[in-house]
């Protein structure tokens, strides 16, 4: 039986609390002692700080157990947090926005519950990964596509959860999702679009439903728990291309943007191209590993960083899937558009067949045809942390050069190295990450790089873009600026969460919804409101 002495930190639970939490889950399956707690807290927050510590974390096995221990948390008044991994390096990791929460741990359900091959589909639990996908398909012999980020240790719920992307044909992650299956904050389960049929056969096939389409609604939300979902995959092409695209006048970034938005709208490039300034190119497409000197870098050095390594001011990851004649003609047209950017070339290119992906050397190339990889982080120093700002923004030459100038403005005033990569997630919008390298054993590096993160979102706040995926200390921040007629879209979220959450204890806070029981009227400068962090019973 878990300890509920005063060891136990920030907030001790109910000693009754936690004895049927056991009851529910098993002792293995609950932790609130202060040490088995420090495997469960953001590794990238400021040491020693329990602004967002947890009391306790719960691990259920099963759908039913979720709804058990949802059910109990409500008559005790105690707030969860769910988390499938617990990997959302850069933007809070596993910790709750209010402290004193319990973690819904989803780990152990980590079942493949069907892989089709026919109709090149998925179901998966929250605890499934990357890798575990991957690994399943491949054993399996069958011949599918299996999306992953950069890195393949997360969950695949988790990463759709919080809009995150892969680089594949379905990237933006609310274009794999389909079909879910949903643990309300009373308890009740709900399955989304097709399966709100019994025994549906579409359920993971066909993403509306009759009359609204829920699957977006638990989508950064705080409405419910997602337990299971769809995956759609991709068959296993015959043909591969792996690209770089390099310019090497920083000057031609706008053309840049604006042929790569050519080459979507013409379908000759698919999936999620990325484009890298230099330092972030010699990791992300050379498997360099992250400078570990914190003093900028002069212009001479990145220009002869950037020679060496052959990456030029600018270096697009793109991949070309498909039949080989196919492949050859999108590569033709490609080459040939790149070619008209002034200082545009391109890599030596090679394409692929199913049999020669061991052959590819760097994460880049195995990224792009499904191989998970760790390259990133093992090419990161233990010490070093990062801290993500994600504004969403027109896919074109002159708006991404605003967003680029104004970050760079920002990492100058920091004395920091400029970083960005640019992830086109469609034909029409981008996704600028920012990502603020700081020494997270070093106290005044961590708030400084937070310091920073805050300039850099009401500097973008300005321009009229918002951070889409803020870290905890910032989802206010970020939701105060969706401030279209008084804040509509908060308080119409706001309505549905004490709703479907009178008691507002399912991830309080969340992305800026608050329930009303958390809720002042105080306003802020910022245009949000006052909101208490601690949890209460």
């Amino acid at each position: 039986m878990p300890s509920t002495e005063s060891s136990i930190a920030p907030t001790a639970l109910p000693a009754e609390l936690v004895r049927d939490l056991v009851a529910i889950v098993g002792e293995d399956a609950v932790v609130v002692d202060r040490a088995g707690l420090e495997e469960y807290r953001d590794a990238y927050w400021i040491p020693g700080d329990d602004s967002y510590a947890a009391s306790a974390i719960v691990q259920p096995a099963t759908t039913e157990q979720v709804q058990d221990v949802v059910r109990l948390v409500n008559r005790y008044g105690v707030p969860i947090w769910p988390l499938s991994q617990g990997r959302n390096l850069g933007h809070g990791g596993p910790s709750p926005r209010v402290r004193g929460s319990i973690q819904l741990g989803l780990q152990r359900m980590n079942t493949i519950l069907e892989i089709d091959e026919e109709l090149a589909y998925a179901v998966v639990e929250p605890g499934v990964t990357w890798q575990d996908l991957h690994e399943a398909v491949h054993n399996a012999g069958y011949r599918l596509l299996t999306p992953v980020p950069d890195l393949g240790w997360g969950s695949i719920v988790g990463n759709a959860m919080d809009s995150g992307h892969t680089y594949q044909h379905y990237g933006a992650d609310y274009m794999m999702p389909t079909g879910l299956e949903v643990v309300l904050p009373d308890g009740e389960l709900l399955r989304t679009g097709q399966g709100a049929i019994p025994d549906s056969k579409t359920w993971h096939l066909y993403k509306r439903s009759l009359g609204p389409s829920l699957d977006p609604l638990f989508i950064q939300s705080n409405l419910g728990i997602v337990t299971r979902m769809g995956v759609w995959l991709k068959r296993l092409p015959d043909a591969y291309a792996p690209l770089t695209l390099i310019i090497d006048d920083d000057s031609d970034l706008e053309a840049a943007i604006d042929t790569i938005r050519e080459l979507r709208l013409a379908g000759h490039l698919e999936g999620i191209p990325a484009v890298y300034s230099t330092l972030r190119a010699a990791q992300m497409l050379r498997d360099d590993p992250v400078p570990a000197r914190p003093e900028p870098f002069t212009a001479d050095e990145l220009r002869e960083i950037a020679g060496e390594r052959k990456l030029g001011a600018w270096a697009v990851r793109a991949y070309v899937w498909g039949d080989s004649e196919l492949v050859e003609l999108r590569l033709r047209r490609i080459v040939e558009a790149w070619h008209r950017i002034p200082s545009g070339h391109v890599d030596p290119l090679r394409v692929y067949a199913p049999d020669e992906y061991p052959e590819l050397s760097f994460s880049a190339g195995q990224i792009g045809i499904g191989i998970p990889t760790l390259r990133a982080l093992e090419t990161t120093p233990p010490h070093i942390a990062h801290l993500d700002i994600s504004p969403v923004v027109p896919l074109r030459g002159a708006d991404i050069r605003t967003v680029v100038e104004e970050l760079r403005r920002q990492y100058a005033s920091a004395g920091l190295n400029f970083g960005l990569g640019i992830m086109v997630t469609g034909e029409r919008s981008a996704v600028p990450i920012a990502g603020i390298r700081y020494d997270r054993t070093d106290e005044q590096s961590v708030r400084a790089a937070f310091k920073l993160g805050k300039r850099m979102i009401e500097a973008l706040g300005q321009l009229g873009y918002v951070d889409g995926r803020p870290h905890l200390e910032f989802m206010d921040l970020a939701a105060a600026q969706h401030s279209f007629n008084d804040h509509a879209y908060r308080r119409f979220v706001e309505k549905l969460k004490d709703a479907v959450d009178p008691n507002g204890i399912l991830s309080p806070g969340r992305h800026g919804i608050w329930p009303l029981r958390y809720r002042h009227e105080q306003p802020q400068p910022d245009g949000g409101s006052v909101r208490p962090r601690e949890a209460s019973g």
